[in-house]
């Protein structure tokens, strides 16, 4: 053999180890990453473990434009967790790590999660009649029409209740439009499942919720009550932890905060209108979706550059927690609105996740 071809051999024998070295590292990076377990920051802690790109195969290269559209575009606090760990975590526009925002409604999410501890508790049952715990006449509609609308059915909003009125929920204001579960329509009257939990366990709401899931996740922040709604204010690892209490199937280290049964509930399609509508939760990969403010189906996709097990907490100006079990991923924006002022989902959802995968994929 000559040394032209001894060489040549030699060549194809190194690119061909190279190669293969190269892919059993990515496949064993793969491997560990998929049977980690998940990690919780401590409570009354800053401590959180990260996680870098690069041990994610993730392409790092491509950080930087997410990171630069992501303050274009308004953004005062960006996180991303895989598995519990932070990979990502940046703030803009003269945002801090320490600073309070507002999650709109998304924090609609925290109050559906708060009613499903008071139902494993047994202190209510979504499928009673919202009557039974607030009594009658907390709507201006007929006591036969009342008597028809269940917790379920403000937590799926489908109600049957005048969405039109503006956002208060005092009786004189929630009106008859359709009989319940027979009309989809995004309305604050969701509001009353906080009293319903507050008279159902004979304390407030705000002192349940701080006792039941603030507390015991390690979460900062206040409830708030602007123009008759009730908005959270936290900082973003607070968003994060609860983020990530979610994507854990409701538990937080050994100790079950929420039934998993409930969230399963809870994060799939709630009634037969808008199949992109959970337990005020939003979900992706839907053949259809309707959206705040209008009777319109759209069809496809929620948010079509995003995983299909996708699930989002979405609140005005585009706050958004978004939740991918298939990619252990809690995603987390905190901002002012991207483009023009929206109630939850938005043009750049879709445009936002398409700088994701970039990164991710």
């Amino acid at each position: 053999m000559n040394s032209t071809k001894v060489y040549s051999l030699l060549l194809l024998f190194l690119f061909t180890f190279s190669f293969c070295s190269k892919k059993d590292v990515d496949s064993d990076m793969l491997d560990e990453n998929l049977t980690e377990e998940t990690y919780f920051p401590p409570l009354n802690s800053s401590e959180w473990e990260t996680k870098s790109i690069a041990a994610l195969n993730w392409n790092e290269n491509q950080l930087q434009p997410l990171l630069d559209f992501l303050e274009e575009k308004n953004t005062k606090s960006f996180m991303i967790l895989y598995n519990g760990k932070i990979v990502v975590e940046e703030y803009f526009n003269n945002h801090t790590a320490t600073a309070s925002w507002y999650w709109a409604s998304a924090g609609k999410t925290l109050t559906a999660t708060v009613s499903g501890i008071a139902q494993d508790e047994n202190l209510l049952n979504i499928n009673d009649k919202v009557s039974d715990y607030l009594g009658t006449g907390w709507t201006s509609t007929s006591l036969e029409k009342e008597n028809q609308i269940t917790c379920k059915n403000l937590l799926s909003m489908t109600s049957g209740l005048d969405d039109s009125l503006g956002d208060d929920v005092s009786p004189e204001n929630l009106k008859y439009v359709a009989d319940a579960e027979n009309r989809w329509a995004y309305h604050n009257v969701y509001v009353k499942m906080q009293d319903v939990v507050a008279n159902a366990s004979k304390t407030t709401f705000t002192n349940y919720f701080n006792t039941k899931l603030k507390d015991k996740i390690g979460m900062s922040g206040l409830w708030t009550n602007v123009n008759d709604l009730s908005v959270y204010w936290s900082n973003t690892r607070s968003m994060a932890r609860f983020g990530l209490l979610i994507s854990a199937d409701g538990k937080w280290e050994d100790t079950q905060i929420v039934s998993e049964s409930f969230l399963n509930e809870a994060t799939n399609t709630s009634q037969t209108i808008n199949k992109a509508y959970g337990y005020l939760w939003w979900l992706n990969g839907k053949e259809s979706y309707h959206l705040p403010a209008t009777q319109a189906q759209f069809n496809g996709k929620l948010i079509p550059n995003a995983p299909n097990d996708l699930f989002a907490a979405l609140g005005k100006n585009d706050q958004k927690i978004y939740v991918v079990p298939s990619k252990k991923l809690v995603i987390i924006r905190m901002g002012a609105s991207a483009e023009n002022s929206n109630f939850a989902l938005s043009n750049f959802d879709d445009d936002l996740w398409a700088k994701i995968n970039a990164v991710i994929d």
